[in-house]
């Protein structure tokens, strides 16, 4: 069986979703399903430098890159490229898998895949969770009614990772059948070394707890909030270092410099910029607690890959895993506002014997539920079923 995803892009700088495209494919061929990825070149303002046109070996993983209209429209990156690829080898494929909504590759794929009679399904990536469809509302509406309901009903499935996400869909009146699958993490390797190594890099007393911030910068996943709730805890001389690691778009980046001089937090965060591979490891392995108090996420693999290095962890309800933190006791859950979420900070700096029960428990959850390769052969079991022609109800 031959099985296409369809991604807007695959640029690092979106994180997430970057990262499950190429594991869940990675995955999917380790399975010995022939799985291949067609994208754009995009790479936010820039353009990935990978050859374009050809079918390209890229983080072990195939990927045909075609050009995206330039300059990028947003999240939607136009690309005429695609659309005559896609037109001349749909056919080649007995399933796609787009990921995405409201952008411009997974519409134009769901359309073509009606007009040559393939089946595909969609992520929706937490996009019609409330908080997001709040924004760009109109926009968004408009899209909607337009194209992207006719492309999420005609779906012969449409891929949750959580069982709010699939509540999401059916509030949203979707048609086609939902299917519940999480995603996956890599478990890193382990690195005893990692917490003296991180002092001594970034300068941090041995005693001082890290607190770690590694996500996109942006007001959704609120690091605002994470400032205002440190500030209150640094006025009650709690002794901690904050990393943020992640990029973002300058002018919010300045908007968060500004927070950090008004609550004057500057000598205790550390600005560790976009980070990957080793220099990824050595932050989840060597910090003492990962927070992200996001508006909305539909998984969070960056929560994921922190209990997977076993760090204690604390999120807000927009996290759809959350309950399922709550149940295992992996870290902890609570409302976006500051004091609240100062309290919970608070709470893990004080007791190092509760940050070690939790992030213990948070690696028991992702080895038990979180594995790629289990993930991968139910995903595949659902595309076989498809393809088969029987019903996923």
């Amino acid at each position: 069986m031959k099985v296409l995803h369809v991604i807007p892009s695959l640029s690092p700088k979106l994180g997430g979703p970057t990262q499950v495209a190429l594991n869940l494919v990675k995955a999917l061929r380790d399975c010995d399903f022939d799985a291949e990825i067609v994208t754009t070149n995009d790479n936010g303002p820039d353009l990935l430098d990978v050859p374009l046109h050809q079918r390209t070996e890229y983080k072990q993983v195939p990927v045909w890159f075609l050009p995206r209209f330039s300059p990028p429209l947003k999240e939607f990156i136009f690309s005429t490229a695609l659309t005559q690829w896609l037109w001349r080898h749909i056919r080649d494929y007995d399933i796609l898998d787009n990921h995405y909504l409201f952008s411009y590759a997974s519409t134009c794929a769901g359309a073509i895949a009606r007009q040559r009679n393939i089946p595909y399904t969609v992520r929706t990536m937490g996009q019609l969770a409330p908080w997001a469809l709040a924004q760009s509302q109109l926009k968004k509406q408009i899209y909607t009614f337009l194209v992207e309901r006719h492309n999420l009903n005609r779906a012969a499935a449409i891929h949750c990772t959580t069982p709010e996400e699939a509540k999401d869909v059916r509030d949203f009146g979707i048609l086609a059948p939902p299917i519940t699958l999480p995603l996956g993490v890599n478990l890193p390797v382990d690195w005893p070394e990692a917490k003296i190594a991180l002092r001594q890099i970034y300068g941090i007393a041995s005693t001082t707890p890290i607190v770690l911030f590694l996500s996109r910068l942006h007001y959704k996943k609120r690091p605002d909030l994470l400032l205002q709730a440190l500030g209150q805890l640094a006025a009650q001389n709690y002794d901690f270092h904050l990393i943020l690691a992640g990029s973002g778009e300058q002018a919010y980046l300045e908007d968060l410099n500004q927070i950090i001089s008004s609550l004057d937090l500057s000598s205790r965060i550390t600005w560790a910029g976009f980070v990957t591979g080793a220099e990824k490891d050595r932050l989840l392995q060597g910090s003492d607690l990962f927070v992200l108090p996001s508006f909305s996420e539909n998984f969070g693999i960056a929560v994921a890959e922190a209990m997977a290095a076993e760090l204690p962890v604390i999120v807000t309800p927009g996290v759809q895993i959350a309950p399922t933190i709550a149940e295992a006791q992996a870290g902890l859950v609570v409302e976006g506002e500051s004091e609240i979420l100062a309290s919970a900070i608070a709470q893990l700096l004080n007791s190092p014997k509760l940050r070690c029960q939790l992030g213990n428990n948070g690696k028991r959850l992702v080895n038990q539920r979180y594995s790629w390769p289990a993930i991968a052969q139910k995903l595949a079991d659902v595309y076989t079923t498809i393809v088969s022609g029987e019903s996923l109800l």
